[in-house]
């Protein structure tokens, strides 16, 4: 008998209808992860994603509003076994878009696909190039990596990390020629057990970037961040700890937002088995945090991911979280605004992924189709032994529909 979801027919809950999923590619297995970027200069943000389970990398090139609903023109970039991450870099400013994978396993590299130059030849699966960071070879199990320039010197480097036995934080920095992959050298920061986010900010406002990780195992597992001791000379010198909260979770992805629009940038991280933690900064120089728990809804999987944004056009911020476990009936995807304020808030539950989907992972809040609001990216690798996919949900709400500040 055909199911509800395979006929396309969403099924109502007590916290509302799903959204329609709109599927981009779910022609691998084990989607994990997407990363944006406008790669063909349309202005318009593409996707690269890597297939953990297919062992491959994928880009797919926004079509414009008009066709988003439907499947993405893609291309495979490189093999990957045991990708776990992918992100897009123009790593030897050619100006042509690159992208670097994360490797775990038994694969244990940081690979580089080189990009055609010709904008043309985009989706050309031959005219990409896959190599490998040579330092990276067998160090660890990669599983995050984010493009910046570190040291102010030749190309851009990147900051990189990954789990278990023998697993860092550091950076890969680039030569004097970016191409020369095995010119690269590694410099370890600090140990870590099992990153699942590295994100970029300047926490002390000194002008330069700084690391925010979330960390869910071993001794320095929490959120934390790790001060950037300056270009050039500077750099080997030692890059300063600063724990932001739970050291007793086991966290999740983090994303970072001024959730309570005070000014300053917070920290929210998913952490199980099912609430969200909201650091909230209380000072400029990122050293004084209040942490508050903002418990998951009641039938959902276990907490993987939060992202910030104002989904209903209220003018306030809402959470929306994802979840692994989440075998139906339970949700994997849900979005929640608060009554009242912040300071005695309550959030109320709403449905976006219904019961279809099991393992879902980190959260883009993006227009997808051109109406104006946020629409929620994610993918999903493990329903029927191979994952949805990658794929979006689209808002339905109309804005200005949430809940209000009392009073």
């Amino acid at each position: 008998m055909l199911s509800a979801w395979s006929l396309g027919i969403a099924q109502a809950s007590p916290r509302g209808t799903p959204w329609a999923c709109r599927v981009i590619d779910d022609s691998s297995r084990g989607a994990d992860g997407v990363k944006l970027g406008d790669i063909n200069g349309d202005g318009l943000l593409d996707i690269v994603t890597g297939w953990e389970e297919g062992g491959l990398t994928r880009v797919y090139l926004h079509p414009g509003a008009g066709k988003a609903k439907g499947p993405w023109p893609s291309v495979t970039v490189g093999k990957t076994p045991s990708v776990e991450d992918a992100v897009f870099v123009d790593l030897d400013n050619d100006g042509a878009t690159d992208v670097a994978t994360c490797c775990e396993g038994d694969t244990r590299t940081v690979f580089v696909h080189w990009a055609p130059k010709e904008r043309a030849d985009l989706l050309v699966a031959h005219k990409w190039e896959q190599a490998p960071i040579p330092a990276s070879l067998g160090k660890m199990q990669w599983m995050f990596a984010q493009p910046v320039q570190v040291d102010c010197r030749n190309g851009v480097d990147l900051i990189a990390a990954g789990k278990n036995a023998n697993a860092q934080l550091g950076w890969f920095e680039a030569g004097e020629d970016p191409r020369d992959l095995a010119a690269y050298q590694w410099h370890a920061i600090c140990p870590v057990g099992w990153v699942m986010s590295i994100r970029l900010s300047d926490m002390d406002a000194d002008g330069d970037p700084d690391i925010v990780v979330s960390d869910r195992r071993g001794a320095l597992r929490g959120c934390r961040w790790l001060e950037n001791p300056g270009p050039g000379p500077a750099q080997h010198e030692a890059w300063r700890n600063h724990f932001i909260g739970g050291s007793d979770h086991e966290v999740m992805f983090l994303t970072l937002a001024d959730y309570d629009k005070d000014g300053l940038e917070d920290v929210l991280v998913a952490a199980k088995e099912a609430e969200v933690l909201w650091f909230r900064r209380l000072n400029a120089q990122g050293t004084s945090w209040h942490t508050m728990r903002i418990p998951y809804p009641e039938n959902t999987g276990t907490a993987k991911a939060v992202a910030v944004g104002d989904m209903d056009g209220d003018g306030r911020n809402d959470l929306v979280v994802s979840c692994e476990h989440a075998v139906a009936p339970k949700s994997g995807v849900m979005w929640m605004p608060y009554l009242g304020n912040l300071s005695d808030p309550e959030w109320i539950p709403h449905e976006i992924s219904g019961p279809r989907g099991i393992k879902f992972d980190r959260i883009e809040l993006i227009d997808m189709d051109g109406d104006n609001d946020p629409d929620v990216l994610t993918c999903e690798e493990r329903e029927g032994g191979k994952g949805i996919g990658v794929f979006w949900y689209e808002n339905p709400l109309p804005r200005g529909h949430g809940a209000k500040a009392d009073g």
